[in-house]
């Protein structure tokens, strides 16, 4: 706010509110917990900058004058701008306000993400979230490190050193298969039993968990998979498997989350550890705001299959 000789500063702008409220500088000290002293000096201040004479005084009251009166509104103005930007920067610095871009592919946590939405929303409104879907691992991965995304939920079985993650939860890998495949009726399946089956794959790249998952089970049963069809996304994998193109590696959350038309699932037997859902961003990132999403994430993704495996569930590379 700028008058003829200067501006407008907000600490003159809360004495002179102070003053125009009590019409009297004793009490307005009182309420800024300021000697009268300064106070007088604060507003003889004002008055040089704005050119105008803002209170009649005498011993007995203090008036507003005409310029007064129209300096209370803009003045009122100033210190709620001041208090906004005040605020601003203490909710920036705590988290809650500014913007989170966050990557994720896939069924098996489609539904969360929608829900970490809600709860963001609910606890820092003020905070946006950029979603990105269809980042599979390699890409999420590369995006955290160019810096085009704060954060990506997926998973990886190597992760840089430049990068931290949060374990979020555990899921179990499970084999689909038409409904009409020869073993479609046992409990479990031996991979070898699927030796000469056509595969249906997502995807490889550096650190994609599942392609390398079926790799790794395939070739611990003796066999190297014959990959016939490689799907974009959960959805397509489970329609193809459906049609009789193949079997597929996939997980338990996949199942729970996707209309499985023609498919069932079978437990693997065997050496098949639980895959872990993980949040990871880059070390250096200085974005508050990626801590409360993190900690959100946290309470959204959790489920019953296991806890995180870092001790006091502290992030881990």
């Amino acid at each position: 706010m700028q008058g003829r000789q200067g501006l407008v500063h907000v600490t003159q702008a809360e004495a002179f509110l102070a003053v125009a409220d009590e019409l009297h500088f004793g009490r307005a000290a009182e309420r800024l917990n300021l000697a009268q002293p300064p106070l007088s000096r604060l507003i003889k201040q004002l008055e040089k900058d704005v050119a105008a004479q803002l209170f009649t005084r005498s011993t007995r009251h203090v008036e507003l004058t005409y310029a007064g009166r129209a300096l209370i509104e803009p003045a009122r103005r100033l210190v709620a701008a001041a208090q906004d930007a005040h605020r601003a920067v203490q909710e920036a610095q705590a988290g809650d306000s500014g913007r989170v871009s966050v990557g994720f592919a896939g069924a098996s946590v489609h539904r969360s993400i929608g829900e970490l939405a809600r709860q963001v929303r609910l606890t820092s409104p003020r905070l946006h979230l950029d979603f990105h879907g269809s980042q599979f691992s390699h890409n999420g991965l590369e995006r955290v490190l160019d810096g085009s995304l704060d954060l990506a939920i997926g998973r990886w079985d190597f992760i840089p050193h430049e990068v931290d993650s949060r374990v979020l939860r555990r899921e179990e890998v499970i084999v689909a298969l038409p409904v009409k495949h020869r073993l479609a009726g046992q409990a479990s399946i031996r991979m070898k039993q699927l030796a000469q089956d056509s595969w249906i794959s997502l995807p490889s790249g550096f650190g994609s968990a599942l392609p390398n998952r079926l790799t790794r089970l395939a070739q611990d049963a003796g066999f190297v998979p014959r990959i016939t069809q490689t799907a974009p996304d959960s959805w397509t994998l489970v329609v193809l498997v459906g049609a009789g193109m193949g079997c597929a590696v996939t997980l338990d959350s996949v199942r729970d989350n996707v209309t499985a038309d023609g498919v069932v699932f079978k437990a693997i037997d065997g050496n098949n550890p639980p895959l872990e859902v993980r949040a990871i961003w880059r070390r250096d990132n200085d974005n508050p705001g990626l801590r409360t999403v993190i900690k959100a994430a946290e309470g959204v993704l959790r489920s019953s299959v296991a806890p995180p495996s870092e001790p006091g569930g502290e992030s881990s590379r």
